[in-house]
């Protein structure tokens, strides 16, 4: 056989179908069967003479090579390809085997011996050509059938259950077989067989390019054998045959083309380094990595380079650290991905290096320290991702043995700034390290690891005091080594020795940087020396010093410094941790759910840590029970779980979780009582929303029977327990009660005995929430709407219940204490909800209540008075500020009061004449007819609200009736008509209904509340003489009720109501007005849509709790459409920038909602525009900005766009104001700009602002304008339009800059005129008397000369007079010929003259 040429035959390769073979076996005209016959003859020459292949004729090899060439030929089936891939593999293994035979067995002293393995050169070039062209014809799916696909990737392949086996050529199955052979032929010396480079590396790239070709098919890579085996092939190249360059190069380039190999590479050379100890080329290719560069859009690149680095540097991290000065060069690259990898690199190093114990210490906390250094700065990094990644590498340092703590206080505190990050997930990062941070706190070591202020507050303070003491005597010590001064001098050396233990403590307290810290230094510092002055003016006693000397320890006193050190740094973390709270607290609120659930976490683990702030967040957790999930976060950690369920988890595993190492009724107290103590203190909010929690955990059954028992027994215990503590069990009760009624069914005596009775005499709040727990009898099942049923349980009248809510109402020894409103609110609600007719009782309830008002006179007495006056004002000055009440007599009449149902008409009582000054024996109370006002006043809503129960009720029956009758005359009618007789029945009923609501209950004749709807209003309108807060208050609220009852009383007394809004004194009438106000809109809407604009004044009220409620009113009636909008919008819009944090969040909500509305924000913006930029309430120039840059973000159409573009411009023409100029103008520069029309209609409205662009911010947001324009022009859109555009602004820019110079001009010279007409006739004046005078002595001069001067004084004195005449006609004088004075004179004149015109000019 000839010579075989291995990289021509490679080079013929590049294209299989061309490849030209000797004797070619006509492999697409045979059949399957004698292509295997053909092969099964080769294969026996072969086996019978593992050397044929070279040696015989080339028959054998060409029926190899014919079968490579056609192997995608239907013929060359699975069997065929399976049998000339094991003669491959066996030729080449036995080639490679007898290679390795004689290098092993000769020695290799003589130049035969170096020739030995050369016979195998050819046949080893043959079977690893023959081997590569398998490898091709195989992995271009050589073998398969067609319905078969390529298996070249395994993502989103789905595997077919109980498949057929399939007859195709499996490469895969024989890839760890084809690899092994590589092996053993690469653990050859090449350097025996191939003397030249070049035929070295062409045989060596028949193994690797196979390799690497296979390791392009990511399917391939994810079996573990066939991985290794691709690793160990490259490294066996690497390693002994100088692939190191070609090596260097196709990871290079797998790394750019093909994504899913960047991590596969780095395994690549982590295997080469630790296996073969070839560290070299994975420095080379890291070296190419550092000086590659990446553009800012590059995606794919980046991102595969930053994953091979980042497995690196996890599988060889001291390969990686070696190169790390270049690698840090990416942290400048504007590609991010790779920026992400050096962060995390970098905390993989530090990993490393911290848990590594070789090398000098001193040296790795250098690096270490570089390393954080590093990190700290990419908190700042421009991308989110970035930052992300740096806080997710810290909290994995977090989990380290080495505590780091100076890079721990940097930590957390740049933690705590990214709270505030603008990226979502930068917050939610931040939040997760705080928390690593806490559960991997080092300071546990002494004390446990709870982290409570005041604890370690205390800790610093007691190791101050005694180091305070040893130091004192450590300086006493050194006194006395240098001699004791005398008395004399002592004082002069005092301040000395103060100074050196000033600078002692000082750096002793270097480290301690919290305000407590350096207090308790400071004031400890000074008193030592003041202490030891002392007795050193007395004899002190040196033997005692002595002793004392003898007893301090170098080392006590050592770990005593440390331990101050050690308590100082705890305060430190735990005082930035404290910081922290505020903001997490707004992050619970935050709509990212992910940051609420993570910011639960954190206090979650805090209350644990037992920080102080942590009780904050769990309360303000607990609104979060109303959150709605509609949806679960997946991949979280709380996978599965929303916010409403992790509340109720958080709770439950705080306060209601049975803990180990506790008795059943130790668990039972202890639930109990946290369920009791979240009673206490809180609010109607946080009440609430407690409310909603228990109710759900009493529905999911997370409540045991015995805690509900254990309860009722704190309840109903006689024995002496505090208030808070018995009226937090029937808190509780009751919210219970609303899931499961049964809760307070079974123990009704019990409320009845302590909440009403003798307990809740004397105490209204628990009587109030017993009131509410009697409620909850009547069931709490939600109406349905358009629903006539009624579930609600009713009870007869002579019921105990109603007996004991009556006689806590009028017999409370408590009655003048302000709690008693609550408590006679809820008593009310009760009777009505639970009542089969409540209104009989309540009548009697108001009546026994106006006896007690009109009888006062008989029954009170000068003793009795002046016994109640004390209690009277302590209870109202602890609930609200009231003034001095006041009394009156009683009227000449006794009022009859009667029941409705009374046959003759009820007497009008005459109002009681309250003194304001001061309750005087035989007066009314106020705090009395402030009850009686109350209680008719709520009796009048409730009485609505069971007005609309009776409707209903009514209604119920006669579609019953109907239904009766539908059924019995089914064939006799249409069943339309019965629903139209049915429907005519209930308007009726409803018309009955509201007839009695507007005309019987406030002005019936048989009316009880007709009594008092007169009386309620005098004393709304006599604020003088009724001068009392707390009746005005009562009054107050009691007339806004009534005024929902009926349409004519409203109209009758809404102007006082509104005179009483703008006039009263008290927030809280002003408050409730409003909140009443609200009401009455939704009950009779037109009355306050025409005085809309008073409700308004609220917003610009000095309480901010009236401006609150003015808000919220405000907003529900106009998003609900109960009020048209009338321009008073920018009132609303002024609230976005109130100082107050709710006010601005409830004003944002607003406009957030009213933005859904249809064209409702835009219908209003001029408005809002030019109430805030003009007139008496415009704001300044910043917060107008503020407010419009938030405002403008709702304007999202395009059209509304362009319509406000073209009304904004017209604006300008009767803008007069540069202040309006510029508002305008940013609000022209809020707008986006994206469509065409935008900016023409700009460019048109240019005649009404061109005069107006030589001020500069206007100049400044047209200039904006146009780049905003340009940024979002289409790109093949010329700009020939905004550069005309831009040119006309820049011209109309420059002559309204030479105009306005030129005007200033004008008025410059204008005021020049002026002062210069004011300036002439006194300087003409002067300048004559000058004159007369030098003219007086000069003629005394010439009657002295003689009289031959005479005639030329003439002359001259013509010619002077003469030049005044005529001044300006610029005639020469004839000049002097004698007299030098005269001379001197004419210099004068004209040096006036030259003055004169100099003014002039100016």
């Amino acid at each position: 056989m000839s010579e075989f040429a291995l990289q021509e035959n490679l080079l013929a390769l590049s294209d299989p179908s061309l490849y030209q073979i000797q004797s070619e076996l006509d492999v697409p005209s045979l059949s399957a069967n004698s292509i295997d016959s053909s092969l099964s003859t080769a294969i026996e020459i072969i086996a019978g003479d593992p050397d044929a292949l070279y040696h015989s004729s080339p028959q054998t090899f060409n029926i190899f090579l014919s079968i490579l060439k056609y192997a995608d030929q239907p013929q060359i089936n699975a069997t065929v390809l399976t049998k000339l891939l094991d003669v491959i593999v066996s030729g080449l293994t036995h080639h490679s085997n007898a290679v390795m035979t004689i290098v092993n067995s000769q020695s290799f002293g003589s130049e035969a011996d170096m020739d030995a393995p050369m016979i195998h050169k050819q046949p080893l070039e043959m079977w690893a050509f023959l081997l590569q062209w398998l490898v091709n014809a195989a992995e271009r799916g050589a073998g398969r059938t067609n319905d078969e696909p390529r298996a070249t990737t395994g993502r989103g392949k789905k595997k077919t259950k109980n498949a057929p086996p399939s007859t195709s050529f499996q490469f895969g199955d024989h890839l760890p077989l084809v690899l092994g052979a590589m092996h053993k032929t690469l653990r050859i010396p090449s350097s025996r067989l191939w003397r030249t480079s070049s035929e070295r590396e062409a045989f060596i790239s028949c193994f690797v390019k196979p390799a690497y070709q296979l390791a392009e098919t990511e399917a391939y890579l994810k079996v573990q054998e066939i991985r290794l085996g691709i690793f160990k092939t490259i490294c066996l190249a690497v390693k002994f045959h100088q692939h190191a360059f070609g090596a260097q190069t196709s990871i290079m380039q797998n790394l750019t083309y093909f994504e899913h190999l960047s991590e596969p590479m780095a395994e690549l050379l982590a295997i080469l380094e630790k296996e073969f100890d070839f560290s070299q080329l994975g420095e080379e290719v890291l070296r190419d990595v550092a000086g590659k560069s990446f553009a800012h859009n590059d995606a794919k690149g980046p991102r595969s380079f930053s994953k091979f680095l980042v497995r690196l540097a996890e599988l060889s991290p001291r390969m990686v650290q070696k190169q790390m000065p270049l690698l840090l060069a990416h942290l400048d690259s504007d590609a991010h991905p790779m920026r992400m990898a050096i962060v995390e690199i970098i905390g993989i190093l530090i990993r490393d290096i911290s848990s590594s114990d070789e090398g000098d210490e001193e040296q790795k906390t250098k690096q270490v320290n570089k390393f954080f250094e590093l990190l700290m700065e990419r908190y700042l990094d421009l991308n989110s991702w970035v930052r992300c990644k740096v806080l997710t590498t810290l909290i994995k340092l977090c989990d380290l043995p080495a505590k780091f703590p100076k890079q721990r206080r940097q930590i957390t505190e740049l933690t705590i700034r990214t709270l505030e990050d603008k990226t979502s997930s930068a917050r939610r990062y931040a939040i997760q390290l705080l928390c690593k941070l806490l559960e991997t706190h080092p300071f546990g070591a002494l004390h446990g690891g709870t982290l409570n202020i005041d604890e370690w507050q205390e800790r610093y303070t007691k190791i101050n005091e005694e180091l305070k003491k040893v130091d004192a005597v450590e300086l006493e010590k050194a006194k006395r080594e240098v001699g004791v001064p005398d008395e004399h001098e002592e004082d002069e050396e005092d301040e000395g020795e103060k100074t050196e233990v000033d600078e002692y403590e000082e750096s002793q307290e270097s480290t301690v940087k919290t305000e407590e810290a350096g207090e308790a230094g400071e004031d400890g510092e000074a008193a030592p020396a003041k202490e030891k002055k002392k007795p050193r003016q007395s004899h002190l006693d040196l033997s005692g010093i002595q002793s004392e000397q003898t007893q301090l320890d170098p080392r006590l006193v050592n770990k005593l410094r440390l331990t101050k050190k050690y308590y100082a740094d705890a305060l430190r973390f735990v005082t930035q941790l404290e910081n922290a709270i505020p903001t997490l607290c707004q992050l619970l609120v935050s709509t990212t759910k992910t940051e609420v659930l993570e910011a639960m976490r954190f206090f979650r683990v805090a209350y644990e840590y037992d920080l102080a702030g942590a009780e904050n967040g769990i309360k303000t957790m607990l609104h979060l029970i109303w959150t709605k999930d509609n949806n679960a976060t997946a991949g979280e950690e709380n996978e599965g779980k929303g916010v409403r369920g992790s509340v109720i988890e958080c709770y439950r595993s705080l306060y209601f979780d049975v803990v180990p190492d506790l008795s059943p009724k130790q668990q039972v107290n202890r639930i109990a009582k946290n369920m009791i103590e979240r009673t206490y203190n809180a609010t109607l909010a946080e009440l609430t929303s407690l409310e909603e929690l228990m109710r759900t955990m009493m529905n999911e059954g997370g409540v045991h029977s015995d805690v509900i028992n254990k309860l009722w027994q704190v309840y109903s215990t006689d024995q002496e327990i505090p208030k808070p503590q018995r009226q937090g069990a029937i808190i509780i009760l009751g919210m219970l009660a609303l899931a499961k009624r049964e809760v307070v069914t079974e123990r009704v005596e019990s409320l009845l005995k302590i909440g009403l009775g003798s307990l809740g005499m004397h105490d209204l709040v628990l009587a109030r929430y017993s009131c509410i727990a009697l409620q909850r009898l009547g069931g709490s099942v939600k109406k349905v709407k358009g629903s006539l049923t009624d579930k609600t349980m009713r009870l007869p009248m002579d019921n105990p219940i109603f007996i004991k809510l009556r006689d806590i109402i009028e017999y409370s020894p408590k009655s003048q204490s302000p709690h008693w409103f609550a408590m006679a609110e809820q008593a009310i609600n009760t009777i009505y909800l639970l009542g089969e007719q409540p209104d009989g009782l309540c009548g009697q309830i108001v009546k026994n209540l106006t006896k007690r008002v009109y009888e006062g006179q008989k029954k009170e007495a000068a003793v009795a008075a002046e016994k109640e006056a004390e209690p009277v004002a302590e209870e109202q000055g602890q609930g609200q500020e009231e003034g001095v009440e006041g009394e009156e007599a009683a009227p000449d009449g006794e009022a009859a009061v009667e029941a409705s149902e009374a046959p003759e008409a009820p007497e009008t009582p005459t109002t009681p004449v309250v003194d304001a000054q001061e309750d005087k024996p035989g007066t009314t109370s106020s705090f009395r007819l402030a009850q009686l006002v109350f209680s008719v006043g709520h009796v009048a809503i409730k009485h609505i609200v069971y007005l609309e129960l009776v409707e209903r009720e009514f209604k119920r029956r006669k579609d019953e009736k109907a239904k009766e009758k539908a059924a019995g005359k089914a064939g006799e009618k249409d069943q339309n008509d019965l629903d139209a007789v049915a429907g005519n029945a209930e308007d009726d009923i409803g018309d009955l209904i509201s007839g009695v609501r507007e005309k019987e209950l406030l002005y019936g004749e048989q009316s009880l509340l007709a009594v008092y709807g007169p009386m309620i209003a005098h004393i709304c309108a006599s604020p003088k003489r009724y001068r009392n807060p707390t009746l005005r208050q009562a009054a107050t609220l009691a007339m806004t009720k009534l005024m929902c009852v009926s349409a004519e009383f409203c109209e009758a007394h809404l102007l006082l109501v509104f005179r009483i809004l703008e006039t009263s004194k008290d927030p809280v009438v002003r408050s409730n007005i409003v909140i009443a106000l609200g009401d009455i809109a939704v009950c009779f809407g037109n009355l306050i849509d025409d005085n809309s604009e008073r409700l308004y004044q609220g917003l610009a009220d000095s309480d901010l709790v009236v401006k609150k409620n003015t808000l919220m009113v405000l907003t529900h009636l106009i998003l609900n459409g109960m009020i048209k909008v009338k321009g008073q919008l920018g009132e609303m819009a002024k609230c976005l920038e109130d100082p107050d944090q709710r006010i601005s969040d409830l004003a944002k909500l607003f406009f957030t909602e009213l933005s859904t509305k249809d064209n409702a924000l835009y219908n209003n913006l001029q408005d809002v525009i030019s109430h805030l930029s003009i007139g008496a309430h415009a704001v300044d120039e910043e917060t107008f900005e503020r407010t419009m840059r938030f405002i403008f973000t709702f304007i999202e159409k395009d059209k509304q766009a362009e319509a406000i573009v073209e009304k904004l411009c017209q604006r300008f023409r009767l803008a007069t104001e540069e202040r309006q100029w510029r508002d305008i103008s940013y609000c022209l520069s809020l707008l986006p700009f994206k469509s065409e029309r935008s900016l023409k209609r700009l460019i048109e409205g240019l005649p009404f602002y061109q005069d107006k662009l030589h001020e500069e911010t206007v100049f400044k947001r047209f200039v904006e304008i146009l780049a905003k324009a340009r940024a979002n022009k289409a790109a093949n859109k010329p700009e020939t339009e905004m550069q005309e555009f831009e040119r006309i602004l820049n011209e109309h820019q420059a002559k309204g800059l030479e105009d306005q110079a030129l005007e200033a001009d004008v008025l410059r010279k204008t005021k020049a005129a002026k002062r210069r007409a004011a300036k002439r006739p006194a300087q003409t004046n002067t300048r004559t008397s000058r004159r007369k005078a030098a003219t007086r002595e000069e003629d005394e001069e010439e009657e002295d000369a003689g009289l031959e001067e005479e005639a030329v004084e003439a002359e001259e004195q013509e010619e002077v007079e003469e030049e005044e005449v005529r001044p300006k006609r610029g005639k020469k004088a004839p000049a002097a010929k004698k007299a030098p004075a005269r001379r001197g004179r004419k210099k004068v004149v004209e040096s006036e003259d030259e003055e004169e015109e100099e003014e002039d000019d100016e």
